[in-house]
């Protein structure tokens, strides 16, 4: 199973949207807690709020440029 740690969504990597596991969101209100992919063929992130609440926070599909960084543990 490979774990994603951060995704980048958009044409241009330098200008996209990057997201990592652990980073703040929502004005520190909450922090991604997971990302993955979905059997319907899109990636979600997934939040932890401050009631340790764990909610879908945003899902984005294959047709939108999207790079993706697995975490590596040597």
């Amino acid at each position: 199973m490979n774990i994603i740690r951060k995704i980048s969504i958009g044409p241009d990597y330098m200008k996209s949207m990057h997201y990592v596991v652990g980073q703040d969101v929502l004005r520190g209100n909450g922090s991604i807690d997971t990302i993955l992919m979905e059997a319907d063929s899109s990636i979600s992130i997934y939040i932890v709020n401050r009631d340790k609440e764990i909610v879908k926070w945003k899902s984005f599909s294959y047709s939108m440029p999207i790079s993706i960084e697995y975490n590596i543990d040597f």
